[in-house]
């Protein structure tokens, strides 16, 4: 994981934004492909709970950052509340009759539960982890321009600015992990946080896939077409 703090020079802006589709775009909307809307729509059902996870995480060693690190931190909170905010708007429009909504936000929220009763420290490391990992998945979008070109303008909107606010804040959990861990030996704190991102990797990559099969079957894919096709994807 890289160890490259925020650039003294980068802030935060707060852009709260307002992305809701008419419910009508939402169905099938990555460019009427089923496939990348399921592995997309995975991902926005786990934002909500997850990025109050990461708010929590971060809140609770508040008290012991200071100077330029409290002013993102403080920025980090409020980007992440309003992706939180947007994403559950986005997944209300989501068909419950048709898609097990329901059964997925289940399972991350047990998921949630397991990391919360973990403790502040595993909290943050999950954190830290999953920042990085999205962060990777802002720039791969970043660098596709086309990628939602056939979207509805609002949901391409959505997850553009997601990315944007992702690259930006990518490393503010873990300069609060360098600093609330100064004390740590540089062995521990390098085994934890790179065993945390192989876990947090595994599980992440394997619960998507997951979900996102779920939401195909739903749609009228037998199991073995829908892995096949999220793997392709």
């Amino acid at each position: 994981m890289s160890t490259v703090h925020s650039p003294a020079g980068l802030s935060l802006p707060v852009r709260n934004l307002r992305l809701t589709p008419d419910k009508a775009a939402v169905h099938h909307w990555f460019g009427g492909d089923p496939v990348g809307t399921a592995v997309m729509n995975a991902l926005s059902l786990t934002f909500p709970d997850g990025e109050k996870l990461f708010m929590d995480a971060v809140r609770h060693f508040r008290s012991k950052v200071s100077g330029k690190l409290a002013d993102d931190v403080r920025q980090f909170l409020a980007q992440e509340a309003m992706h939180s905010r947007e994403h559950h708007a986005l997944n209300g429009l989501l068909d419950r009759k048709h898609y097990p909504v329901d059964e997925i936000l289940g399972n991350v929220r047990e998921r949630i539960r397991f990391t919360r009763s973990r403790g502040p420290y595993a909290m943050l490391l999950s954190t830290i982890a999953l920042e990085h990992f999205t962060a990777i998945l802002a720039d791969r979008h970043l660098a596709q321009p086309d990628l939602l070109s056939a979207a509805d303008p609002t949901i391409k909107r959505l997850w553009q600015w997601h990315a944007i606010e992702e690259t930006e804040h990518k490393a503010v959990a873990f300069d609060v992990f360098l600093e609330v861990t100064k004390h740590w030996s540089p062995t521990k704190r390098y085994l934890l946080r790179t065993w945390s991102m192989a876990y947090i990797t595994w599980q992440f990559s394997r619960n998507i896939a997951n979900h996102a099969t779920r939401l195909l079957i739903a749609d009228g894919y037998s199991e073995p077409q829908a892995r096949r096709a999220v793997r392709r994807f």
